[in-house]
């Protein structure tokens, strides 16, 4: 900067200097000579009114005439900020305002005059003689709002707003500027820091207490505002945490967050269906405790929703132990499908961490079948204003559940539409064909043993080795038909066991997917009974077939030909 530049800056500066000098004890003999005439007012001594008004008028016309000398090109006409009249009322300020403020002004005299104005209106001020001083007092202390004059030593009020607002921020703790220099660069350079408001000395405390109202107002929405938020948030997260137990993420933010999630109605959409459920846990219930029962679907049900939810499938409901979850309701994506089939092959290698519980707790594994259907279904909101479900409905549901009804332990089941879209990346070892009750034709079901592509899956390889008996088992069994179980009993011998199967020598003829009641000779009842599924017949011999357990009778654990398998 050239010596014309110092010289002019450092003229500036002494100018404002002055003209801030000269405002001030003028300010004060205004500011006095209005609290005067309130306080003569109040007490009935009108008749010393005007003379304090002349003397008011005298030092409006004064500081006009300073103002007038060191008024700049960016400075507005302030002359007439404040002019009072002979006849004029003093502006009540008495009573009715309430809150904490913070007062910060290097002139005593200042602080005096504007402190005892602003506690006369009600409000409760600390005072602060220098912006280092404001700062520790905001620091310790609570405040509604700080009155903050611009022109201080050391650290002036816009380096102080600037401190301020790096820790509290607008609508946090109002700061409204207090000036005496008509120039706009102060206020201008304030405002651009984060200030509220400002106001221009001498005070028109009218107008002040205006403004610190409208701040105290507009701090007090602010903070009703966040209150109502945080209660938002808090209805939100209890009602995701109350309806998550019973429905998934993705329907319970449906809920809250759409609009018509609340509808009762629904829309068509192309969906990929996943049924699972534990093999032979209705027979298993009788033989254990409530609590353990309970334990045991725990364990089963937490794990599964975790699998699921990791490949964004939705939870549609538990039924007992049995899982509905659909791919593609809530929001369609173009890998719906071999989310599902790699879903299914997760849960299925998952059920080894649920068996792993159950035995560290003495309790039974337990084995799951997957039926896996896509199709079109109906997806919504069904039911009444007073009770009502989001679920999914559809031929593709029905098939999905049928499919898994023909399920072993272990085993995952693709309908054929389903199988269509992922045949690129699944390996399957087997094909059927089944007729589902419900079903007007033959469907044809697919076996998977691996998914290749994102996700690299295989389905747990059962690897039970069935070893011949010394001394066959002679059995009856007779064919279940639906839930019943035919009246007509058929002979057999157990020829092998392994630790899930049988292979059964008989005369009678058994088709594959057939489920089975068996009892081995000598017993009665339910106690003496298993559940079985054929799985195949031996190569060439039709009198041979293997059969999977669902669940094993006490008669059968106990019997000396299968001590060594136990």
């Amino acid at each position: 900067m050239s010596e014309d530049g110092r010289t002019g800056s450092e003229a500036r500066t002494t100018l404002r200097k002055l003209q801030h000098d000269l405002r001030t004890p003028l300010g004060q003999i205004l500011g006095y000579g209005e609290m005067l005439e309130e306080e003569l007012g109040d007490r009935g001594l009108t008749a010393l009114l005007p003379d304090l008004r002349h003397i008011r008028t005298a030092a409006t016309t004064l500081l006009g005439l300073v103002d007038g000398v060191f008024r700049s090109d960016d400075a507005p006409d302030t002359a007439s900020v404040r002019v009072s009249s002979d006849d004029a009322d003093p502006a009540p300020t008495s009573g009715g305002h309430s809150g904490r403020l913070l007062l910060v002004d290097d002139e005593p005299a200042n602080r005096e005059l504007l402190g005892r104005q602003l506690e006369r209106a009600g409000y409760d001020v600390a005072e602060a003689e220098s912006g280092r001083a404001a700062l520790t007092m905001i620091e310790e202390h609570e405040f509604d709002l700080v009155l903050l004059d611009v022109m201080m030593p050391d650290m002036d009020g816009v380096e102080t707003l600037e401190c301020i607002r790096r820790a509290r921020s607008v609508s946090e703790l109002p700061v409204i500027m207090a000036t005496a220099l008509t120039a706009t660069n102060d206020i201008v350079a304030a405002l651009a820091l984060g200030a509220n408001d400002y106001v221009t000395k001498p005070f028109d405390m009218a107008l002040v207490s205006a403004r610190i109202q409208a701040q105290l107002a507009l701090r007090s929405a602010a903070r009703e505002i966040e209150a109502l938020a945080q209660q938002l948030e808090i209805r939100n997260l209890f009602l995701r945490r109350t309806f998550g137990r019973y429905l998934s993420d993705d329907v319970v933010t449906s809920l809250l967050e759409n609009d018509q999630g609340l509808e009762i109605r629904g829309e068509r959409r192309r969906v990929t269906i996943l049924v699972a459920d534990l093999r032979g846990f209705t027979s298993l219930t009788e033989a254990l405790d409530p609590d353990e029962i309970v334990t045991i679907l725990n364990n089963y049900l937490a794990t599964m929703a975790d699998v699921i939810q990791e490949y964004q499938g939705t939870v549609d409901e538990f039924l007992g132990d049995a899982i509905l979850a659909h791919f593609g309701a809530l929001a369609t994506r173009e890998d719906d499908t071999e989310r599902a089939v790699a879903c299914a092959i997760a849960m299925q290698r998952a059920i080894e961490d649920v068996n792993r519980v159950n035995r560290e707790q003495r309790l039974p594994d337990v084995e799951m079948g997957i039926g896996v259907a896509t199709g079109d279904v109906i997806v919504g909101n069904l039911g009444s204003e007073k009770r009502s479900k989001h679920t999914a409905i559809g031929s593709a549901v029905n098939l999905a559940s049928r499919i898994e009804g023909y399920t072993m332990g272990g085993e995952i089941l693709l309908s054929h539409a389903t199988f269509e879209e992922v045949a690129d990346l699944v390996q399957i070892d087997r094909v059927r064909d089944v007729w589902p009750k419900g079903f007007e034709a033959p469907q044809q079901v697919h076996r998977v043993l691996a998914i290749q592509g994102k996700y690299e899956l295989a389905v747990p390889v059962d690897r039970t080795l069935f070893i011949d008996l010394s001394e066959p088992i002679p059995v009856r069994f007779a064919l279940l038909e639906g839930k019943s179980v035919s009246g007509s009993l058929h002979d057999g011998n157990i020829a092998a066991l392994s630790s899930t199967g049988a292979r059964i020598v008989s005369d009678a003829h058994v088709s594959e997917l057939t489920e089975l009641r068996i009892e081995i000779v000598g017993t009665e009842g339910e106690e003496g009974a298993c559940y079985a599924k054929v799985v195949d017949h031996g190569e060439g011999l039709e009198s041979v077939f293997t059969v999977r357990f669902s669940t094993r009778s006490s008669a059968l654990a106990h019997h000396s030909s299968t001590q060594a398998l136990i």
